[in-house]
């Protein structure tokens, strides 16, 4: 008996932690999280830039803010009501790997670590240029510290 009690406390104490870290806690910047005070469309985070890009991220920016910066913003800070913020502990390689990417492109993605809704599915995106997206969003979270 005591230890089942132990392990139940000891798994609501992980969930817990998970939903402070995941949910409702200061983003990576130490910004509030609750984005009802902010403007719709408004960055979510600020992002250092790096003082330059490899060849592979220049042309994945292009394609990146072809498609993908109209919900997940300019240098993937996010956009409120829109879209989250790629440079952000979540999309950290690992727990979000380069492949979740290209599948989050191909297949969409269920809403589950924020309140922005379903991603759709995107198209007219090639694997080489989701692999650029994802070159030019890992180069940017490095120079934001997440590695």
């Amino acid at each position: 008996m005591n230890k089942t009690l132990g392990i139940s406390a000891a798994v609501a104490l992980v969930a817990a932690l998970a939903v402070y870290l995941y949910s409702g806690s200061p983003d990576r910047n130490g910004q509030d999280s609750n984005r009802a005070s902010q403007e719709v469309g408004e960055r979510l985070v600020q992002v250092a830039m790096p003082t330059t890009f490899s060849e592979t991220a220049q042309i994945g920016k292009r394609a990146y803010d072809a498609v993908c910066a109209e919900c997940h913003g300019d240098n993937a800070a996010g956009r409120n009501g829109m879209g989250p913020p790629l440079v952000h502990k979540i999309y950290e390689p690992s727990h979000h790997a380069d492949a979740a990417f290209l599948l989050a492109v191909r297949n969409g993605v269920r809403a589950h670590h924020w309140n922005f809704g379903n991603m759709p599915p995107q198209q007219g995106l090639t694997d080489a240029d989701v692999k650029g997206i994802t070159r030019y969003v890992r180069e940017l979270q490095r120079a934001n510290g997440i590695e």
